[in-house]
């Protein structure tokens, strides 16, 4: 019994502890939320509510993704989202991958203004995911067009027959296995093969025919596989000016009546969370490299990488 009073004082003491700690835990927190919020460009860090222009960066080889198209069609729902910028800088992907995103953004455009930016590359599928805008610009230096379809194979069977190996297969009718690396292409073959890349491209064709507004019979001169400069397919028609995201948004102000100083928010697939706990490792790693090099050390390590 005479214990009793010293397990009282030990329980206070430790619940104060624990106090402690978890106040100490809110205010970093707290403070790291604020360091990065203060880490972030305004236009990430900008709390949502108010109207805003959404930006979708299109960058690499284009696939279909899910949560890209689930992405797309929540901002189309989104009233505060006014418009869509797409800034594309890819030199092309699957077609289905562009198709699924033309046809995403051709339904975003049918309630909402979209704009394109075209980059260094935008070509074949990264043209096409630029062609539902209702205006694209383009860098004078742009890389663009490459409007065709490629299928691609590689005949492996004479250097097997050297190291003495022979492919066998089975296949349930005389095009399964065409192409195959294991044997040259038939000629059956081939004018299988062409049929299937003339109806895809076909497809891209009528993709540049409605959103450009073009004769189809322009169009496929057009559509040799060749590229362009962002000045050349201005005269060509395939981009309608040359700018930036600065000359997009002006647009938008002027043709579409939007306010000019409308903040712009890049399209962000990875949700809140996931951000968070992102920009807090790399904060975190930052500052303990900075304190273990220093800043300076930490220049020189990483400059060459920069250049």
């Amino acid at each position: 019994m005479a214990l009793e009073p010293d397990l009282l004082l030990d329980r206070r003491r430790l619940k104060r502890r624990l106090s402690l700690w978890r106040a100490g835990a809110v205010l970093a927190l707290a403070s790291l939320a604020g360091l990065l919020l203060l880490r972030l460009p305004a236009e990430d860090a900008m709390l949502p509510g108010g109207p805003y222009i959404a930006r979708l960066e299109v960058n690499g080889f284009i696939g279909e993704d899910r949560r890209l198209l689930e992405e797309l069609d929540r901002l189309r729902r989104d009233p505060a989202a006014r418009a869509l910028l797409v800034a594309v800088d890819s030199p092309g992907g699957s077609v289905a991958g562009g198709e699924a995103l033309h046809a995403a953004l051709r339904g975003f455009g049918a309630d909402k203004p979209v704009v394109a930016t075209l980059g260094g590359t935008a070509a074949s599928a990264g043209y096409m995911v630029a062609l539902p805008a209702a205006r694209i610009f383009a860098r004078e230096s742009s890389v663009t067009g490459s409007i065709g379809v490629i299928l691609q194979s590689f005949d492996a069977a004479e250097l097997l027959a050297r190291l003495g190996i022979r492919a066998e297969s089975v296949a349930s009718g005389p095009f399964k296995d065409q192409p195959s690396p294991f044997r040259p292409l038939t000629e059956e073959g081939r004018t299988e093969l062409r049929r299937v890349v003339d109806d895809l491209h076909a497809q891209f064709v009528a993709m540049v025919v409605a959103g450009r507004e073009m004769p189809e019979a322009r169009v496929r001169e057009l559509a040799d596989g060749r590229v362009f400069t962002g000045r050349q397919a201005v005269a060509l028609g395939l981009v309608d000016a040359i700018g930036g995201e600065a000359e997009a948004k002006a647009w938008l102000a002027a043709a579409r009546g939007l306010p000019p100083g409308l903040p712009v928010r890049r399209v962000e697939l990875r949700g809140l969370a996931e951000r968070t706990f992102g920009a807090a490792v790399a904060l975190t790693v930052e500052t303990l490299v900075r304190e273990w090099l220093g800043v300076d050390r930490v220049r020189a390590v990483w400059q060459p990488f920069q250049r």
